[in-house]
């Protein structure tokens, strides 16, 4: 080492080092194979337009590799008081979007002094995934309700794409549940039937997808404000009842 040109420190790097350290508890605990595996929301996401909002549902399992690390996260995140996002993906990826996308809509609600439009918020969120696409794994759905266009839902997949759809998923346990949602959606559904629909749909990818768990979150997003659910992993319907 050079005594007259020291090193620099860096404390991003060292608290990175420091995070990877194992404790000899954690070690016999967790496999070798599952220590360096990123954290993941490997989940199942799932939001549906009503005539006079939306309804958000997502389970609650977060992964790593096939370590369960937490059973009861909140998938549904808010970018402001009406827009919710739905996050699939890298656990760290998707919430730095929604952190940053928050804070773009808060300086944007200022100075525009009125709250911002639902598919403004879901372009801030596709503009970050495409911007990123090479390096964030991250799939969101963004849903809300505005005084133009009421309820709207908007998919944001890997790659930045950004459509409106009447219904939209995503996640690992999306691919269990198509047939499900696509035989039973009729346009002009209730509130009611819109929220059932949603909390089976979610409960038959509990079953299937080894990466989707726990219980589901619902949110109900209207004029009036949100209205948030959960319901427990022992009060979800029966498979054989759906």
């Amino acid at each position: 080492m050079d005594s007259l040109n020291p090193p620099a420190y860096d404390a991003e790097e060292d608290l990175l080092r420091h995070q990877k350290q194992y404790s000899q508890m954690d070690k016999l605990i967790i496999p070798i194979e599952m220590r360096q595996q990123p954290v993941s929301t490997g989940t199942t996401i799932v939001a549906v337009e009503y005539d006079g909002g939306v309804i958000l549902g997502a389970d609650t399992r977060t992964s790593a590799g096939s370590f369960v690390v937490n059973r009861f996260t909140d998938k549904l995140t808010p970018l402001t008081e009406h827009i919710y996002c739905l996050r699939s993906g890298s656990a760290a990826d998707t919430q730095a979007i929604s952190q940053i996308v928050q804070y773009q809509l808060e300086f944007l609600s200022a100075e525009m002094n009125e709250p911002p439009l639902v598919k403004i918020a879901a372009n801030c969120v596709r503009r970050m995934i495409y911007q990123y696409r090479d390096d964030f794994v991250a799939g969101m759905i963004v849903a809300g309700w505005d005084k133009k266009l009421g309820g709207q839902v908007y998919s944001c997949p890997l790659g930045g794409l950004l459509v409106r759809q009447s219904v939209s998923l995503g996640g690992s346990g999306s691919t269990y549940i198509w047939g499900f949602l696509d035989n039973n959606f009729k346009p002009n559904m209730t509130k009611q039937e819109c929220l059932d629909l949603v909390l089976k749909a979610i409960t038959l990818a509990i079953t299937r997808d080894g990466s989707s768990g726990g219980c589901v979150r619902l949110a109900v997003i209207d004029a009036k404000g949100v209205q948030r659910i959960d319901v427990l992993g022992n009060e979800l319907p029966k498979v054989y009842d759906l």
